[in-house]
């Protein structure tokens, strides 16, 4: 059945968290009110739901870390006014290394910060000035700001009894925590749908433009057409094939993770613990028996083999919750995306054993993981340096905001806010421009970029 056109602004393409704070920043920034938000799933169903739902401001490069700063900026501003609906936390990022020689940790913490680094990190070291502690409570209007870098063993272990004693480095990121992602979903699309602007279930099938933009979508109800002077190309692990409609590329690639949650039934973390993330790559611990058979099947090999750091444990649910999240980012080879994604039945085990070298508690679980507990995943689609695409494509009337995937849920506001601007002509920025498409031209950037051993993944 074919339906009428509708005539309309903005067309977003996409109902991710990042599509949605783009529509709200038009709407409470510009006052823009005739917007349509066009996804086949409901809202924050596909990426945004598998979402780590964490924050935090440290980035080895000085434009990422303001730009996530501008974001938690924007989401405190949101507590603030809805009494915490997004029930924002702020425990912290602690990540923990057994390297002695952290030099280079220390000058890429000064490069992240800029000029602010003097007054925000600060050095515990054996027979040094100063105090540091875990702050006795989650609220993040209370929680200090800045780095701390503990070398003290004395002050690590009272912090952190649960982690390796090997462990001799721990830079807690201070403006750092969770949050709940849906629920600032929620509270952007209320606005959104207050002021007239509509969320419609139907698939893109096609965009062109002449004079203006004509949309073809498909849903249950069979196929509509939308007119729109502008479009957002906000789908997520989709947004390269909605930019190749409008004949263009986009520099992509998508990278399927996954995370495991369960009910700390055994009481392994403490429910104060920050944020947990192991450095140090690792060979995970088998038996010798169970190292061999691995060793023999040539689809299980790798698993006998150095695997990355980066692997994080954090409490779930804040004080009063009961659940753990495990995540490991080890997957370094690009794919096409999956919307169900392939879940390999052996992460579970992979990621406690790995997490248990951090928190030898979680060893408990090993062959015993409760009934209450979920295996899920989802695809971080990324630039190769791992920066947003926020701005204006080629074609007149046509902008992005993707590649996010991995920090989107944390650096959702900032976009959208950026993203609006652009649309609007509002103020942008200084930043604004090499986290659109133009930072590929810049050569010495992209050098620098790319040949960063780390790019930021967690």
């Amino acid at each position: 059945m074919s339906m009428a056109m509708r005539d309309t602004e903005i067309v977003i393409i996409g109902a991710g968290i990042v599509g949605i704070a783009t529509a709200y920043f038009l709407t409470v920034r510009h006052g823009k009110r005739d917007i349509v938000i066009l996804d086949p799933r409901a809202p924050m169903s596909l990426t945004s739901a598998a979402s780590g739902e964490n924050y935090r401001n440290w980035w080895p490069h000085r434009v990422m870390t303001r730009f996530t700063d501008r974001s938690i900026d924007l989401m405190e501003e949101i507590a603030r006014a809805s009494d915490n609906r997004l029930h924002m936390t702020r425990r912290g990022y602690a990540l923990a290394t057994r390297r002695s020689e952290i030099d280079g940790m220390i000058a890429q913490l000064h490069q992240g910060y800029g000029e602010d680094a003097a007054r925000l990190i600060r050095i515990h070291e054996k027979g040094g000035a100063g105090t540091y502690k875990i702050a006795e409570s989650a609220d993040w209007t209370t929680a200090p700001d800045g780095v701390d870098v503990v070398r003290d063993s004395d002050l690590l272990r009272r912090a952190f009894p649960s982690f390796d004693p090997e462990v001799s480095t721990v830079i807690h990121i201070r403006r750092a925590g969770d949050i709940s992602g849906q629920q600032m979903g929620q509270y952007m699309l209320d606005h959104i749908r207050g002021a007239g602007g509509r969320v419609v279930q139907a698939r893109l099938a096609s965009v062109t433009r002449k004079d203006r933009f004509d949309l073809e979508v498909v849903s249950s109800d069979g196929t509509a057409r939308f007119r729109a002077d502008m479009v957002v190309n906000a789908a997520g692990p989709y947004v390269g094939e909605v930019a190749a409609m409008l004949g263009e590329s986009l520099p992509v690639e998508t990278l399927a993770q996954q995370k495991i949650a369960f009910e700390d039934r055994d009481g392994a973390i403490s429910r104060r613990m920050p944020f947990a993330i192991d450095l140090d790559g690792q060979t995970i611990a088998w038996t010798e028996e169970e190292c061999a058979l691995l060793a023999e099947n040539p689809a299980t090999a790798w698993l006998t083999r150095p695997m990355p750091g980066g692997i994080h444990c954090r409490p779930d649910g804040g004080d009063g919750g009961r659940w753990i999240k495990l995540g490991w980012a080890y997957n370094r080879t690009p794919g096409p995306f999956q919307p169900e994604p392939m879940l390999d039945p052996q992460f579970p085990d992979i990621v406690l054993r790995g997490a248990s070298r951090l928190n030898a508690a979680l060893k408990t679980y090993l062959g015993r993981l409760p009934r209450q507990f979920t295996h899920y995943g989802g695809s971080y689609t990324m630039t190769k340096e791992n920066w947003p695409l926020i701005g204006p494509l080629a074609t007149p009337g046509a902008f992005v905001v993707g590649a996010l995937s991995g920090y989107g849920t944390m650096s959702a506001c900032a976009a959208g806010e950026l993203a609006a601007a652009h649309m609007c002509g509002g103020a942008l920025p200084d930043y604004a421009g090499v986290l659109g498409l133009a930072r590929h031209r810049d050569t010495a950037l992209m050098a620098a970029l790319t040949a960063s051993g780390d790019k930021g993944v967690l």
